[in-house]
């Protein structure tokens, strides 16, 4: 089974997009990418805004040519927005989080545009949550609505497990890095070899995201790696958006290190370039100031 991340907030841009084939299927979870409208008192900076253009390509490309598409949730990160041309998912089929049930009523409205815009290209869809199915020898199971991390203010995902004979991937999407014990419950009960995981949303830390928060999310994080033993833990997304992440799970990372799992970044999993733009986006405007025009272009990514 082939794994890999599409785009990512390790890459430079906010997004949990996957690519996994299986030999029976090729599969796209989440084809979406953004950038985070406001950090520090700063809009995006054109480094971001280039990174953004260019994974967003590599989804057009990779998503073009793939079997099935999933998507867990509708925030403008994980699906493309409502104006962007998408005929690059022509006659796809498209499993998607149920976009009637369990959802907020943010998540809702764009659900019904995005779902306009797959039929207007004529794509086959189905609601995916809770089901199970299967394709050749490859097995799909979907989680049933999860929380989008330590609140239901944010709405609901759904998870993803994808296994081929002795192989198995999960794809967590938004947990927050497994705050609630529904979302630890799937992965606990499917033992995946690799994880996609939404890290915890340490950036947030004191504000949306509390110490308890991240005292359960670690301790969660913990349980998975003793009774699952991945080879893989790949923590990325909001977790990435904060500089001192690593000093954050340490102790996490140290007690994986027992089970011979590794703690990765999408990045590092995927061999490319570590680049924490959004993280960075201070240090961006100061080595590297934006001219006028630039600036301008910038600024016109709107909120996820």
């Amino acid at each position: 089974m082939l794994a890999r991340p599409l785009a990512a907030d390790s890459f430079g841009t906010r997004s949990m997009c996957a690519f996994v084939d299986t030999g029976d299927l090729s599969i796209v979870i989440d084809p979406g990418a953004a950038l985070g409208p406001w950090r520090y008192g700063l809009k995006p900076h054109p480094k971001e805004v280039k990174k953004l253009e260019e994974y967003k390509a590599e989804i057009v490309r990779s998503t073009s040519k793939a079997d099935l598409v999933i998507v867990t949730h509708y925030h403008y990160d994980h699906i493309p927005r409502p104006y962007e041309d998408v005929a690059w998912l022509k006659g796809k089929t498209v499993m998607v989080k149920d976009p009637e049930n369990n959802i907020n009523f943010s998540q809702r409205s764009r659900a019904h545009l995005f779902l306009e815009q797959l039929r207007r290209v004529g794509c086959k869809v189905s609601v995916a949550d809770g089901q199970s199915i299967k394709i050749g020898n490859t097995s799909i199971k979907f989680s049933k609505a999860v929380q989008h991390g330590n609140s239901p203010k944010l709405g609901y995902v759904i998870e993803i497990c994808i296994s081929k004979g002795n192989e198995c991937l999960v794809h967590t999407s938004d947990v927050e890095g497994l705050v609630d014990e529904q979302q630890l419950s799937f992965i606990v009960q499917n033992k995946p070899d690799i994880i996609i995981c939404d890290g915890p949303m340490t950036y947030m830390l004191g504000s949306r995201f509390t110490e308890k928060d991240l005292e359960k999310s670690i301790k969660n994080l913990m349980k998975v790696v003793a009774l699952c033993r991945p080879a893989f833990l790949v923590l990325d997304h909001h977790l990435i958006r904060d500089l001192s992440w690593r000093d954050r799970i340490n102790a996490l990372i140290t007690y994986a290190e027992s089970f011979n799992t590794s703690v990765c970044t999408a990045a590092e999993f995927s061999g490319l370039s570590y680049e924490p733009l959004e993280a960075m986006r201070k240090a961006l405007y100061e080595s590297c100031p934006p001219d006028k025009e630039e600036g301008i272009k910038a600024s016109e990514d709107e909120n996820v």
